[in-house]
């Protein structure tokens, strides 16, 4: 039978500092079956740089590659993502190995897109980058040096993918009603809930993200389908429309 792939899977790579290591990243990706790679504002991004790194066989990734300049707009189209960390403590809590991550994307591609986000090579990506990201991964080292080269990186964890994915092949007959909201969904979710409970002062004006990081870690992990969606919008303007109606009575 043949390999599963993992074309439902991204690979995104924020602000990479060399060319160098993009190349590498496409030869781990098509050793892996991983057809897709996002460069959110790389710097000085070479294409003849990378292209021997990636030998002959990866140059069709470096060729398709997308650029976008944030990583909200890299997001959008996907239902799910998984940030990399080498960092653990403080709020970065319920982290994953790629071992345990593995099954959870695996199973997740069923209902949208899965997109893993590794940071630049020197610093890695930041609490508010990372907040943008449904779950986090980190991938076990030993404590003399936790750090791993960016393609060894993203190879161990769409190693762990790839293996998963032969254990339960994906099967295509998958209904639009099925598809958990992608980010762009998630975002303007958020905002409307956001909105909604400011309006009916369960969340106060002073400090509202803060609040809404329980939340939008609550809504993670429903994985609201299309529909839910659809629902919970709804909801949020009857209420929003019942707390104008109350205060111009109350006036």
């Amino acid at each position: 039978m043949e390999p599963q792939r993992l074309d439902d899977i991204a690979v995104i790579l924020f602000r990479p500092k060399f060319s160098e290591n993009v190349g590498s990243v496409a030869r781990a990706c098509a050793n892996m079956g991983c057809s897709r790679i996002i460069l959110v504002d790389p710097w000085q991004w070479d294409l003849e740089r990378a292209l021997p790194l990636a030998t002959h066989h990866a140059r069709h990734l470096l060729e398709s590659l997308t650029i976008v300049p944030t990583l909200r707009e890299a997001l959008m189209p996907f239902s799910f993502s998984y940030a990399t960390t080498a960092r653990l403590g403080g709020w970065r809590k319920a982290i994953l190995t790629p071992r345990e991550a593995a099954p959870r994307i695996v199973e997740e591609r069923r209902h949208g897109g899965v997109a893993l986000v590794f940071g630049p090579e020197d610093r890695g990506l930041t609490n508010e980058e990372i907040e943008i990201c449904n779950a986090l991964v980190t991938i076990p080292t030993s404590t003399e040096l936790t750090s791993l080269n960016l393609a060894q990186a993203v190879l161990v964890l769409l190693y762990e993918c790839f293996l998963a994915a032969q254990e339960r092949p994906l099967h295509l007959s998958r209904y639009p009603k099925d598809r958990v909201i992608n980010h762009e969904e998630q975002e303007i979710l958020f905002a409307t809930l956001r909105a909604t409970l400011m309006e009916i002062d369960y969340i106060k004006p002073d400090n509202p993200d803060y609040f809404m990081l329980s939340i939008k870690r609550f809504v993670h992990r429903l994985a609201p389908r299309r529909h839910e969606f659809n629902q919970i919008m709804g909801l949020c303007r009857q209420i929003r429309r019942l707390a104008r109606l109350t205060r111009t009575q109350n006036d």
